[in-house]
C-alpha cells in the first residue's frame, strides 16, 4: 500500500466552503494523518513537527494518537514552517495514493480556522503587514535598522517583550529607498548583441527585494540585459506569503487578485514573469491557482512566471548566454526549500555550472528560518537546530563562496554557522550575484 507510481498532485483549497472550518472534521482528519505519520515515521529528520508527534504519541498512555490532546495537536502545528519538504520529498501517500495525506496543507488548514476565529498572534498578525511595514521601514531607514539590529541592549529586549521577536535573531535591516524607486537609475538597457536581444522580462520584486536588500535584483537586471533582454521591476503587492503561513486566506486571494490583474497584461504583451524570491514564484506558480481556481488570470501567469535560476538556465539552452569570464571558486549552495517546492529541480547548481571554473555543491537541507516563523522567541533555538545540519554541510568544503536562493536563510544561516562554532561569511546571497560577479558587472 505504501508510494505511488505517479506523480503528486495537490488538491484545491476549498477554503470558501464552510465544511472547511468544521473543527471536528479537522481534528478527525488531524488524527487519521497524523496516525498514518506515526505508523510511518520517514519524515523524522525533516523540521521538529514530527520528533513532537512522534514523542507526544510515545509517551501517551496507549501510545495511540487517540490520546493526543488538543495542545498536543496544536504544537505540533505550531511546529510547521510550510517548507513543502514532507510533500516534496518524504511522504509515499501524497495524492493520488489513497491516503490522500497532505501534510502542511493539513496544517495550513488548522492555522485557517484559527484564523477565522481570531486566534492568530498579535505579532504574526503584524509582521504579516509587509507592505505597511516596509514603506514605513523606508522612510525611516536609520532609526529602524538601529532598533532592530542584533546586540542593541536597548530596543531589542523591548522588541522580544512586545511582539516575541527573539533578541538574538537577524531581523533584515531596511533600505533607505525601494527598489523600484531605486529601478530607474541602475536597470541597463537590452545589450543589442546579447543573444536573447528581443527577449523581455518583468522582474517581481518581493517584500524582502523591494525594501530590505536589492542585491538580487540589482545583479538580475544586469545580468538579463546584458544578455540582451529587456526588463522592468515592478512591484504591485506583497505575494501574500506571510499571511498565508497565518491562514488568512482570504487575504491571500485578494492579493492574488490584484498582483495577477497587474501582471497580466504585461504576459499578454509578450513579458515573463521573474519572481526574485523563490516563496514568491512558488505562490504565483503553485499556490495561488489552489486558492483560486476560478481565477484565469491566475493560470495564466501561473504559466508564464519562473524562478530566478529556472529562468537564467533555460535562456542558456534557448538562446544561449553571453560569453562567461572563468571564475575559479568553489561555491556551498543551499538549496531553499521553496525552491525544491516548485519542483524545478536544482536549477541554481545548474546556472552556477555554465560559469567556467566554479565549482557548486549542493546542500539539500532546511536553514531552519521559515519565514517570519524563526523569528519568534519560542522558535528560534528550535529554528538554529533545524538549520545545523544545513550549515555544517555547507561549512563542510570551506568553500570560497555560500549563496541561497532564499534571503531570509542566507542571515539565518550565518547565525547558525556561527553557532556551530565556524567564521560565517560575510555575506551568503542569491546565486544571481555570483553569475553578475563572473560576468564583472
Amino acid at each position: 500500500m505504501e508510494g505511488s507510481l505517479e506523480a503528486p498532485t495537490r488538491h484545491v483549497i476549498p477554503w470558501q466552503d464552510e465544511a472547511f472550518y468544521d473543527e471536528a472534521a479537522l481534528e478527525a482528519e488531524l488524527r487519521r494523518v497524523f496516525d498514518i505519520c506515526h505508523g510511518c515515521r520517514r519524515c523524522f529528520n525533516l523540521c521538529d513537527s514530527f520528533p513532537i508527534l512522534f514523542d507526544a504519541v510515545d509517551e501517551s498512555p496507549n501510545e495511540e494518537v487517540e490520546d493526543l490532546s488538543t495542545a498536543q495537536i496544536a504544537s505540533v502545528v505550531d511546529a510547521c514552517t510550510l517548507c513543502d519538504m514532507c510533500f516534496m520529498t518524504k511522504c509515499p501517500y501524497v495524492p493520488p495514493h489513497s491516503f490522500d495525506l497532505d501534510f502542511p496543507h493539513l496544517m495550513l488548514r488548522h492555522r485557517a480556522v484559527q484564523n477565522r476565529k481570531g486566534e492568530t498572534s498579535f505579532a504574526d498578525r503584524e509582521l504579516a503587514k509587509m507592505e505597511r511595514n516596509g514603506h514605513l521601514g523606508t522612510m525611516v531607514a536609520g532609526a529602524a535598522n538601529w532598533a532592530t539590529k542584533e546586540g542593541n541592549s536597548l530596543t531589542r529586549p523591548v522588541m522580544e517583550a512586545v511582539l516575541g521577536i527573539d533578541a538574538r535573531a537577524h531581523v533584515p535591516p531596511f533600505m533607505d529607498s525601494s527598489l523600484t524607486r531605486q529601478a530607474p537609475a541602475f536597470v541597463p538597457q537590452p545589450n543589442p548583441d546579447g543573444p536573447a536581444f528581443g527577449k523581455k522580462v518583468a522582474i517581481y520584486a518581493g517584500c524582502h527585494d523591494e525594501f530590505n536588500d536589492g542585491t538580487p535584483g540589482l545583479a538580475l537586471a544586469k545580468v538579463l540585459a546584458h544578455n540582451g533582454v529587456k526588463v522592468r521591476i515592478e512591484h504591485p503587492d506583497c505575494c501574500g506569503m506571510p499571511k498565508f503561513e497565518n491562514g488568512d486566506l482570504p487575504a491571500v486571494a485578494s492579493a492574488a487578485q490584484r498582483i495577477s490583474a497587474h501582471f497580466v497584461p504585461l504576459v499578454e504583451q509578450g513579458w515573463d514573469v521573474v519572481p526574485l524570491t523563490t516563496s514568491c514564484a512558488l505562490m504565483l506558480k503553485f499556490e495561488w491557482p489552489l486558492i483560486d481556481p476560478s481565477n484565469e488570470n491566475l493560470g495564466v501567469l501561473s504559466k508564464h512566471t519562473f524562478d530566478v535560476s529556472e529562468y537564467i538556465v533555460a535562456l542558456s539552452k534557448e538562446t544561449g548566454l553571453a560569453p562567461i569570464e572563468e571564475m575559479p571558486a568553489s561555491i556551498g549552495v543551499h538549496f531553499a526549500c521553496h525552491a525544491r517546492a516548485q519542483n524545478m529541480g536544482p536549477k541554481a547548481m545548474e546556472m552556477l555550472k555554465l560559469i567556467p571554473g566554479a565549482a557548486p555543491q549542493l546542500t539539500e537541507r532546511c536553514s531552519g528560518h521559515g519565514g517570519k516563523w524563526g523569528l519568534f522567541k519560542q522558535n528560534f533555538d528550535r529554528a538554529v537546530k533545524v538549520g545545523k545540519p544545513a550549515a555544517k554541510n555547507l561549512m563542510k568544503s570551506n568553500p570560497d563562496l555560500i549563496v541561497s536562493e532564499c534571503p531570509l536563510a542566507g542571515p539565518h544561516l550565518r547565525q547558525v554557522i556561527a553557532a556551530n562554532g565556524s567564521e560565517p561569511p560575510e555575506r551568503i546571497g542569491h546565486p544571481i550575484e555570483v553569475l553578475a560577479k563572473a560576468y564583472g558587472l
